[in-house]
């Protein structure tokens, strides 16, 4: 006989029959369920006669699975839990641990130092953070929500503009003090630049009028990161072409040094991103309302709002 057609009965009189088979009482199972003993016979009278047979024998002090019975207990018992452990699972999800995948100088120098703040206004939420530049696959990777840098759109995924990718020549201090005078743009083209093949070197020169030849064949270090190459600056050893909005406080204290105030971009920005089929799940509304709120705080509107090249140099 053919069941695909085979309708599933109430789900209330097959969870009465599965508290009473795992129990052995009607009386026992209702206590639990929230019902009266006639109730839960009831709701397995209406099971026995859908299917036409009995499921219980009745005996005057207690009720005995039958053949039929025992076999469909197993199987409600494993569906039952199957069922627990989805729901268990979407909860744990819900709520829980935030994993969050953003770029190596994104998280360490912007996201690190507030996921603190995050915390305290949603201690029910634990927060994983994990840095890497590789695009992410929502599909494969354990992640609930990534910072991207780029243009987008990326189909299937929510997005929120944080702010702009901007860059500019950055230095220490010392670097400064043991190299030759730098009053105008062209001054640096006498400085060790770091990964001077990079495109933002070429891009923020052709934006100070500055004529360079082949950025790429001068004897230079080359580094990955804008992290890498952050640390490597901080350390003199080179002019790094870096985000002021990730170095702000190395700015502040005068580890670092701008010393033209032009600001090149290539109209990318900072993106919060995360699949489109996930955005009513709570902790990941969490994320997203705390993180824009968190930007429109401390990001000026300029970088907010994706201002183009700006700034002078003489």
């Amino acid at each position: 006989m053919d069941d695909s057609g085979y309708r599933l009965p109430p789900l209330a009189a097959v969870r009465a029959f599965e508290a009473a088979a795992r129990v052995g009482s009607f009386t026992r199972a209702g206590l639990e369920l929230g019902m009266s003993q006639a109730a839960v016979s009831y709701q397995i009278k209406l099971l026995e006669e859908r299917l036409g047979l009995p499921l219980f024998l009745r005996q005057s002090r207690q009720v005995v699975l039958t053949e039929a019975g025992r076999q469909l207990s197993a199987a409600v018992s494993s569906a039952f839990d199957t069922l627990r452990d989805a729901f268990a699972q979407v909860r744990a999800e819900a709520g829980g641990i935030l994993t969050i995948n953003a770029l190596h100088a994104f998280a360490s120098n912007w996201l690190a130092p507030r996921l603190g703040m995050f915390q305290l206004a949603h201690p029910e939420i634990a927060v994983r953070l994990s840095a890497s530049n590789e695009l992410i696959d929502f599909a494969r990777d354990d992640v609930d929500v990534a910072i991207r840098s780029g243009l987008g759109p990326w189909p299937g995924l929510a997005m929120h503009r944080l702010f702009e990718v901007q860059f500019t020549p950055m230095c220490s201090p010392d670097l400064l003090a043991r190299s030759p005078a730098l009053r105008v743009p062209a001054d640096l083209l006498s400085f060790p630049l770091l990964s001077p093949g990079d495109i933002w070197w070429q891009q923020w020169f052709a934006s100070a009028g500055v004529v360079i030849g082949d950025l790429e064949t001068r004897p230079a270090i080359r580094l990955d990161s804008q992290q890498i190459e952050g640390r490597a600056t901080l350390a003199g050893q080179g002019v790094g072409m870096l985000s002021p909005a990730l170095w702000a406080d190395e700015l502040r204290s005068g580890q670092l040094v701008q010393p033209f105030p032009l600001l090149g971009d290539q109209g990318h920005a900072y993106w919060l991103v995360y699949p489109e089929s996930r955005r009513l799940v709570p902790k990941i509304r969490a994320w997203r309302d705390w993180l824009l709120g968190e930007v429109e705080r401390s990001v000026p509107a300029p970088l907010r709002n994706g201002a183009p090249v700006r700034g002078s140099v003489s």
